[in-house]
């Protein structure tokens, strides 16, 4: 895995992160659902967004992995102070294992930010502190979170976990990426695609 990309949690000013556009045959804008038989302990019964997928590798952030902080803890960081205890009380999420004190917000369009990556026409990734700054006092983009660190796929090594039958993929459903619970993100995407994951997990056991 591998891949730079920028911090919102550091003091300097950030560069942008070099997304790159989606060629033909990209999962961008996908969701990749673990198969139950994926046993890796950062990546078993996730569900991640992939933010980026071209012929020199891809990046994307698990969306179902809550970390034992809050938003308040990344705001200390950052010398910000939050506005009311909701805010204060939001969630953080664990985006992946390759830099993990590296934060990405993922939010519905809304805002001018400096530093951020269209995904889709319903998602957007900001990697600026000028997005925490503006959830910090109630003005952020709706529907926003905080994941810190990613996942990061060399070249071809996405596709050949593919063909492994690591994950399934499916195009991105924004109700999987912001309304579900965490808890229940890896069984309702499998849902959305029809299937019964405890049986799926089942047979999968026998295999």
């Amino acid at each position: 895995m591998a891949g730079k990309h920028t911090s919102v949690t550091g003091s300097a000013t950030p560069a942008p992160p070099r997304f790159a556009d989606a060629q033909g045959g990209s999962l961008t804008n996908h969701l990749l659902i673990a198969m139950p038989q994926l046993l890796d302990p950062n990546f078993a019964q996730t569900v991640a967004i992939i933010c980026e997928h071209t012929d020199k590798g891809a990046l994307g952030i698990v969306l179902n992995k809550p970390l034992p902080m809050k938003l308040l803890d990344v705001l200390s960081q950052m010398k910000l102070e939050p506005t009311s205890a909701d805010i204060a009380g939001q969630p953080v999420l664990r985006g992946g294992p390759v830099h993990t004190d590296r934060g990405f917000v993922l939010h519905r369009p809304g805002g001018q930010w400096d530093h951020t990556h269209r995904v889709s026409d319903t998602i957007q990734v900001t990697t600026s502190r000028d997005v925490l700054a503006a959830m910090a006092r109630g003005e952020g983009p709706s529907d926003a979170f905080i994941a810190l660190g990613y996942a990061g796929w060399e070249s071809g090594q996405l596709e050949r976990e593919m063909k492994e039958n690591a994950w399934a993929s499916m195009p991105v459903d924004p109700r999987v990426v912001f309304e579900l619970p965490f808890e229940d993100r890896w069984a309702g995407a499998w849902r959305l695609m029809g299937i019964d994951v405890e049986r799926l997990s089942t047979e999968a056991g026998h295999a």
